[in-house]
């Protein structure tokens, strides 16, 4: 598929995830969707050159949404698979094969820095603790100047680990 043809289906891709995020979320999801479609936009072998639009779309929705635990009664907001799919009238099964592809593509999980909500980077388990020659240590128990160092890679979304050898 050649550069305008992605850029048709990207762009199609982004109107289904505009009006599903202002129906069923809110613009901060919409804003991760988007962050996401652009980034599989931009690989090499673009996935997005094939199959429906609506397909992507349900499928970014539904990474998105296992990573930050949108299938989950006890989070807010919360939605199930079966609201994904009967909204864009996809198989639940395409759309989940769909969503693990690009999960293991751009390699997301749960806490993922650069696709969570704000809600999810903020109740963090992991924040206070860092890697140090493998091992994982609370962050208070650094000297001050690596517990900024930490702080500042992560609130540019990166993350830090330390050797002392």
């Amino acid at each position: 598929m050649n550069t305008e043809k992605i850029e048709n289906q990207k762009q199609q891709i982004l109107d289904l995830l505009r009006d599903f995020c202002s129906q069923k979320l809110d613009e901060e999801y919409f804003k991760l969707a988007e962050r996401l479609t652009l980034k599989l936009a931009r690989k090499r072998n673009s996935p997005l050159a094939t199959g429906q639009p609506k397909i992507w779309a349900a499928a970014i929705i539904h990474a998105l949404g296992t990573i930050n635990f949108l299938f989950d009664k006890s989070f807010d907001p919360y939605l199930s698979v079966d609201d994904i799919n009967n909204y864009f009238g996809t198989n639940k099964s395409t759309s989940g094969n769909k969503s693990r592809q690009i999960r293991d593509l751009l390699k997301l999980s749960p806490f993922d820095n650069e696709f969570s909500t704000q809600n999810i980077q903020d109740n963090d388990p992991f924040a206070d603790f860092v890697m140090v020659d493998g091992l994982i240590v609370p962050l208070d128990t650094l000297p001050e100047q690596y517990q900024r160092e930490v702080r500042q890679a992560r609130a540019e979304g990166k993350d830090i680990s330390f050797t002392t050898q």
